[in-house]
């Protein structure tokens, strides 16, 4: 009686097992589905005065979007004008110098003509009169120079992008060319991942993909999900990065690819841990 009671007991446990075992074994992987993992890129760039000067005006602040031609700051541009007043002054009296040589260039040709002159004494009025209107043409350069001087004292954005990076405050004086915010461009936006070796061959340029974002979305409480497509695949091989990430064993050789969005939008930030889907049965794009 034992004995049979001790063998339906091991029937019961084998039974409970067995069902663990199916309903909670790992789903067996598709082959035709590449799961990788990277972080979301962006393009950024900084911006900054063509000209030294003092900063008197910041106009935006970080997380700003700034418009393609937007005034964003502003250098002291009170000696830039006062150069540029004088060299309108030295514009005057080039001007004025080479109407005069001009002048007397005309009479002394006719004085020349009739013999009255010696070709010494012509030449001479000649060369004045080339000098003069070099003086007068270097006069019109250095205003031209200056005026630009002068509006470049005002810095505009030639590209839209968000503010990542308010580099100075006014009253920071600066250099040419130095730095006053980082932008980042709201496109083109793409993840950086890594394919191994065995994957490589069944992928291309084009091909579609989808990348799930690690972070929920506040409003809904889901993971987002975009639709992309493989933009970049690298043609050399590299050592796996340490934070890269894969379900598979780490392989020793992989080639980074980036996958863009094909709709971005402000959700995908910097850094941002993604999950990217490659269906290889997708032949879209091919």
């Amino acid at each position: 009686m034992m004995k049979k009671k001790f063998l339906i007991m091991i029937a019961v446990i084998t039974a409970v097992i067995s069902c663990l075992w199916f309903f909670l074994k790992p789903a067996a992987k598709d082959p035709t589905l590449v799961t990788l993992y990277g972080n979301v890129d962006i393009r950024q760039f900084d911006i900054g005065f063509q000209v030294p000067g003092q900063i008197t005006k910041m106009y935006f602040e970080e997380g700003d979007t700034i418009r393609e031609g937007s005034l964003v700051a502003e250098i002291d541009a009170a000696d830039y004008k006062l150069q540029e007043a004088k060299s309108e002054s030295e514009v005057a009296k080039a001007y004025a110098a080479m109407v005069q040589a001009q002048s007397v260039y005309d009479k002394y040709t006719v004085l020349y003509g009739t013999g009255a002159i010696s070709k010494l004494d012509f030449e001479t009025v000649e060369n004045t009169l080339k000098e003069a209107r070099s003086a007068y043409n270097a006069s019109v350069t250095a205003k031209d120079l200056l005026a630009r001087q002068s509006d470049y004292s005002k810095l505009y954005s030639l590209e839209e992008g968000i503010v990542t990076a308010r580099l100075v405050e006014p009253g920071t004086i600066i250099q040419k060319g130095t730095a006053v915010y980082t932008l980042s461009k709201p496109r083109p936006i793409w993840v950086r991942a890594y394919i191994n070796e065995t994957d490589l061959g069944n992928i291309y340029d084009g091909m579609p993909a989808q990348i799930i974002t690690d972070s929920t979305d506040p409003q809904t409480g889901a993971r987002k999900t975009y639709q992309g497509h493989i933009g970049y695949i690298s043609p050399v091989s590299e050592f796996t990065p340490k934070s890269v990430q894969t379900t598979d064993l780490r392989t020793d050789l992989v080639y980074m690819i980036r996958v863009y969005a094909d709709n971005p939008d402000k959700f995908l930030r910097q850094g941002m841990p993604t999950t990217v889907l490659i269906d290889l049965k997708d032949t879209r794009g091919k």
